[in-house]
């Protein structure tokens, strides 16, 4: 591989929290005797901005404001937040890309303030060269963080990897223009990423034979 440096998203890509965003989102759904759904059908839902995901699951914005349903969503997850790992395997292969003298940043929906203060409580926060979340908690996207990260890098498009597990990241990827790869053991399925024309690998594993094989 001929990448200098590799770009992650965080959320459903190195941290497994797919079952504590439908645990949250299923207490919220209960509350308002909406339809709860399956880790299935959530990952068939979700999307960015995630507003428009949480008019999908049934959320009515005329009845109660998108920013009251956003920081429901987050206080809940923050308090349950612990619940969550890193998936199998991240450690060793942040670990082995860092051994090759690859840079690695981090590029994520989640507030940037937390989401420094989690990579340093997974004690991963020293493998990457810049962390680049939002500036809020309401998850709109992350084209123009992505185009941020871009200038603090300072490297040819062709030198960067961009590794994520949604259509969005696919998307943020194609705009800024550089490369993608997914994996799909995140918050989209592998039939959803199809459609991004970019490689998908199923889990951690597969994804360091592609980026460590000699």
């Amino acid at each position: 591989m001929n990448y200098k440096h590799i770009i992650w998203d965080y959320n459903g890509t190195l941290l497994n929290d797919v079952s504590l965003c439908v645990e949250v989102i299923n207490g919220m759904l209960s509350q308002r005797n909406l339809e709860t759904v399956s880790v299935q059908k959530y990952r068939e839902l979700f999307d960015f901005p995630v507003k428009d995901y949480y008019e999908k699951a049934g959320f009515d914005f005329e009845k109660e404001s998108f920013e009251n349903v956003g920081t429901e969503f987050i206080v809940e997850y923050d308090k349950h937040q612990n619940k969550t790992e890193l998936h199998s395997g991240t450690l060793e292969l942040l670990e082995e890309i860092k051994a090759a003298g690859i840079s690695q940043s981090i590029l994520s929906a989640r507030k940037e303030e937390q989401l420094i203060k989690e990579l340093k409580q997974l004690n991963v926060f020293d493998f990457f060269e810049e962390v680049v979340g939002l500036n809020d908690h309401y998850a709109g996207g992350k084209i123009e963080r992505g185009i941020y990260l871009m200038t603090k890098l300072n490297l040819a498009n062709h030198e960067l990897l961009l590794i994520g597990d949604t259509k969005h990241d696919a998307e943020v990827a194609k705009t800024i223009g550089i490369d993608c790869v997914l994996i799909s053991h995140g918050h989209h399925t592998s039939e959803k990423l199809q459609s991004c024309g970019f490689e998908i690998f199923e889990n951690i594993d597969s994804l360091y034979q592609y980026i460590l094989k000699k």
